[in-house]
C-alpha cells in the first residue's frame, strides 16, 4: 500500500466509524504499519474529520518524525505491533457497548464475552480484560504487550476495545464484530443463553484459522 493509499484508508475508516456511532468526539485512534514505520491518527483528533496530510508519521522505532503529534495511545499501538510482527493495523475505539461490558463487576478477566456466534469466534476468539490504567500510561502499554502475543483483541477495563489485524479492513471487521457481540451480550446476559460449545469452536477454528 502506498503512503497516499494508507492515509486515505485511515481517514475513510475513521469517517465511517464516526458516522455510524462507533466512536464519538475525539475518542478512538487508528494506525497502519508501513514499510518505513507507522502512520497514526493525531492526538485530540475526531475520527470523523481526519486530514490525510496531518496524520502522524512514526519511524520503525516509534519516534515521531512528521505530521501532527500522534495519539496519546501511541505506546499501546506500538506494543501490539512489537508483539505481533505480522499484523499491519491497529484499531482502538471507545464504542458504547464494548465499554459497557468493560465496566461490569462480574466480567471474567480471562475471557470477557461468551462465543455467542460463529463470526465472533472466527474474528475474536478469546477476549481478555486488561486491568485499568490511565489512557496513555506506559503501564497500559506494558499490560497490553503481556497479552498481545496470544491475543489480537482485548478489552481495556473502563476504556474500550483494541484489535490488531493483518490489514486495516481485518482489524476493523473484528472490532465491529466485538462491538456487535457486546451489544448482544448486554441484551441476553440475564437470559438462559446457549453459547457455541467446544466442538463447534474447534470446527470453526479448523475451517477458519486466524
Amino acid at each position: 500500500m502506498t503512503d497516499a493509499a494508507a492515509r486515505d484508508a485511515l481517514c475513510r475508516l475513521g469517517r465511517s466509524l464516526f458516522e455510524r456511532g462507533l466512536t464519538h468526539g475525539s475518542t478512538g485512534n487508528l494506525s497502519i504499519r508501513t514499510d518505513m514505520g507507522f502512520l497514526m491518527t493525531p492526538t485530540g483528533s475526531s475520527l470523523g474529520a481526519l486530514d490525510p496530510a496531518r496524520l502522524a508519521v512514526l519511524d520503525a522505532t516509534g519516534v515521531h518524525v512528521s505530521g501532527d503529534p500522534p495519539t496519546k495511545e501511541a505506546l499501546l499501538h506500538l506494543a501490539m505491533y512489537r508483539e505481533r510482527p505480522r499484523d499491519r493495523a491497529v484499531v482502538h475505539l471507545h464504542s458504547t457497548h464494548s465499554v459497557a461490558v468493560s465496566v461490569l463487576a462480574d466480567a471474567d478477566p480471562a475471557n470477557v464475552l461468551p462465543p455467542l456466534t460463529a463470526y465472533y469466534a472466527m474474528r475474536i476468539g478469546t477476549l481478555p480484560l486488561v486491568p485499568y490504567f490511565a489512557p496513555g500510561d506506559v503501564a497500559l502499554a506494558d499490560a497490553v504487550a503481556g497479552l498481545a502475543s496470544r491475543h489480537h483483541a482485548m478489552l481495556l477495563s473502563n476504556h474500550g476495545p483494541v484489535v490488531s489485524g493483518a490489514s486495516l479492513d481485518a482489524a476493523a471487521d473484528a472490532i465491529e464484530e466485538l462491538e456487535a457481540t457486546a451489544k448482544l451480550w448486554l441484551l441476553v446476559r440475564h437470559e438462559d443463553v446457549r453459547p457455541l460449545d467446544a466442538a463447534a469452536l474447534a470446527d470453526i477454528a479448523r475451517r477458519f484459522p486466524r
